[in-house]
């Protein structure tokens, strides 16, 4: 390093840290008004250099000579198409006869498009505000760019359009053509959860909500951006009095829309996309579009619990049985053609059936936690693929079912949709597996429709139709007690034989002695257990049948408010697990009914006092079921209170007339009898000598 290299170096440290030390904070040497003048120096300084950042993002040269041809190409022309208008959010602009004018939305405040181009602001617009007004009108041309003709209806006003029958009222919102609002015109589909004040909300069941922001929407490739129908402002065009289409025009001839059809007395609503020319503004490569669906289930019952449980995902593919998602969070991709997708709720549903099925679709539901205002259960969507044609002008068709989960009415609807399909709406409602669902569909539901025909009192149909399952059932009652009785006579000898072969070495010979009297007198320990296994498919069916039976809800009798709902008397300052806070009348009644049906039962079975355990269990299990049945329908347990208390009465009226001592005597008498035994029972006894006869020799070795 020669000299002069070395005294550069010196110099430019020099010159740095001379600069260094003049920088330094000196506030702590200044005067109160001198500090003031220092942060309002910084402050202008700060100011200055953030117009200057925003002079820099100005609009354009090339964007201002661009603004003109895109109000042209995407605006809407006036009767001799002298002027061009284009309005988008926050913007709103005329081209007439080539010179542009218009307002720009700064923040709250209207300025002149001219003062943007030319960033000649007023003064007393602030720096943001000049900011956001660039950011307006440059993010107007980048819309109209990207949606084309779509774009000027990006902005509008959100107003709704009405349709109704005498079940049903929809609105169907201006932005986004879709309905935002459904709700059921029948008296009888009221709202029963109770508001923030603990007070019943009976108002109309709204199973589509505005204030849940439910809504559906159409993807369409404009082959720059894929944008959602929901996002665009529709033109209402009221057709006739059941009949409303929601229109875009896109100019040149080409139009796009929804068209709403509601029937008189129907819960389907038909939905059909319409459009003309729409090849010029879509890319021929528009093979397919995309049905987005979102809904915020909302609460509709009394008992929260139970109608979340309730309330799920419903779908079917085609060639399949329907399924759900369960009760809690589920998503599940749809590889196969899926004919409807349907948003359920414990007694309403919204069903979306395409006339050509979907190609494929996800679904998904969250399950959202109880709050402060519980106003809503879950979260669920769907996104699905559906054939699309810009040539066809009617590319597709959707029927939707807005209404309430009644067997007979899906029926009727799945009949009108699609009478060459069976669409299985019914599978919404569910009530259980094959067996019990064929016994409620075959025997309960038509049943209790019938009586329903006649009888207004819903509390008097469950009592009939109680009466009418137990004549069903009585051979298979009496069968179960003559067993029983037949058992019972016979436990003196059971006695005896247990008291000649005493110990746990004469188990064997014991079991074949009395498998030896049963043969001789005729009775068998299994003969009781067929008749009640035969009743059991019945019992659950009921148990299925109630919670989903829409005819219960809001019904009142007796102390019951809601027989689709727990009959509340009392509610408890705290919450049991599993039983909850309050205290359901008939499920208490059911319970007392069930310990004095298992007393009953006990005394009628023989050799109780050797199997103590038992006995403990079969009075464990009525109190289990109090637990259990707390939450569920008091419609249900009032079945269930009934049923035992029909099956007690039975019970005593069949000993009255069953004479044990004439049973004993046949009995007795085919005892007498000499038996060929069954081949079963050769084989039994066989097994049980050479049971025995291990034994006695594991005996031998054990004594050596």
């Amino acid at each position: 390093m020669d000299k002069n290299t070395l005294i550069g170096m010196l110099l430019m440290a020099g010159v740095i840290f001379g600069f260094m030390y003049l920088q330094k904070p000196k506030n702590q040497n200044l005067t109160e008004e001198q500090r003031q003048e220092q942060v309002e120096r910084q402050r202008r300084a700060a100011e200055e250099a953030a117009e200057r950042a925003t002079l820099l993002d100005s609009i354009r040269p090339d964007e201002i000579a661009n603004i003109a041809n895109t109000i042209v190409a995407v605006g809407v022309a006036n009767d001799d198409a002298s002027a061009y208008t284009y309005n988008t959010t926050g913007v709103a602009l005329v081209n007439r006869d080539g010179v542009v004018s218009g307002t720009v939305d700064a923040m709250g405040t209207l300025v002149d498009y001219n003062a943007v181009v030319t960033s000649q602001f007023p003064d007393s617009l602030s720096i943001q505000q000049r900011q956001a007004a660039v950011s307006s009108l440059r993010g107007a041309i980048t819309n109209a760019a990207k949606y084309q003709t779509f774009a000027r209806y990006l902005a509008g006003t959100d107003t709704v359009v009405s349709l109704k029958n005498s079940v049903l009222e929809l609105n169907v919102s201006t932005r986004g053509g879709y309905i935002n609002n459904a709700k059921l015109l029948d008296k009888k589909y009221a709202t029963y959860f109770p508001n923030s004040e603990g007070v019943i909300d009976t108002t109309q069941v709204e199973i589509i909500q505005p204030i849940f922001k439910d809504y559906y929407s159409f993807e369409l490739n404009t082959g720059l951006q894929r944008l959602e129908t929901k996002d665009l402002y529709f033109t209402p065009v009221i057709e006739s009095s059941s009949s409303v289409l929601m229109k875009l025009d896109l100019g040149n001839g080409a139009t796009w829309g929804l068209r709403y059809t509601l029937e008189d007395d129907s819960y389907v609503v038909k939905l059909d996309v319409v459009q003309e020319n729409i090849d010029k503004i879509l890319p021929p490569s528009t093979a397919t579009t995309a049905f987005v669906w979102s809904q915020r289930l909302g609460r509709n019952e009394r008992g929260r619990t139970f109608e979340q449980q309730n309330s799920a995902v419903y779908y079917k593919e085609s060639g399949e049985k329907p399924d759900d998602l369960g009760m809690k969070h589920g998503k599940k991709d749809l590889d196969q053609r899926v004919q409807w997708i349907a948003f359920k709720n414990q007694f309403f549903s919204t069903i979306v059936v395409p006339h050509e099925p979907f190609n494929t679709a996800h679904v998904e539901q969250r399950e959202l936690a109880d709050n402060n205002d519980p106003l809503y259960l879950k979260d669920m969507s769907a996104r699905a693929t559906l054939d699309y044609s810009t040539l066809s002008a009617n590319p597709v068709s959707l029927d939707i079912y807005i209404g309430p989960n009644l067997y007979p009415l899906l029926n009727k609807v799945d009949d009108e949709i699609s009478p060459d399909t069976d669409l299985q709406l019914n599978r919404v409602i569910p009530l259980g597996w094959a067996l019990f669902r064929w016994i409620n569909t075959i025997i309960i539901i038509p049943v209790f429709t019938f009586l329903s025909n006649f009888i207004g009192n819903y509390g008097i149909i469950i009592l009939i139709l109680t009466i009418f399952i137990k004549i069903i059932l009585f051979p298979f009652t009496y069968k179960s007690y003559m067993s029983q009785a037949r058992m019972r006579v016979l436990a003196p000898e059971i006695k005896e034989i247990n008291d000649k072969y005493p110990g746990q070495e004469n188990a064997m010979t014991r079991q074949q002695k009395t498998m030896a009297l049963y043969s001789k007198a005729g009775a068998s320990p299994m003969s009781g257990c067929l008749p009640m296994l035969l009743q059991m498919p019945i019992l659950f069916a009921m148990f299925k049948f109630f919670p989903s039976c829409i005819e219960l809800r809001g019904q009142q009798f007796l102390w019951a408010q809601d027989l689709a709902a727990p009959d509340v008397i009392f509610t408890l300052p705290f919450t049991i697990p599993m039983y909850g806070n309050h205290v359901s009348l008939f499920c208490l009644l059911m319970t007392v009914t069930n310990i004095l049906y298992t007393r009953i039962n006990m005394q009628n079975q023989p050799s109780q006092s050797s199997m103590p355990g038992m006995k403990w269990m079969m009075y464990l299990m009525p109190v289990m079921f109090l637990v259990f049945f707390n939450q569920y329908a008091a419609g249900l347990s009032y079945y269930y209170f009934l049923s035992l208390l029909i099956t007690i009465i039975q019970t005593y009226i069949f000993r009255r007339f069953v004479n044990e001592k004439k049973v004993r005597e046949r009995m007795m008498a085919n005892a007498a009898k000499p038996r060929k035994k069954s081949g079963f029972m050769a084989r039994l006894e066989e097994a049980q000598r050479r049971q025995q006869a291990a034994l006695r020799e594991q005996q031998k070795k054990n004594r050596r």
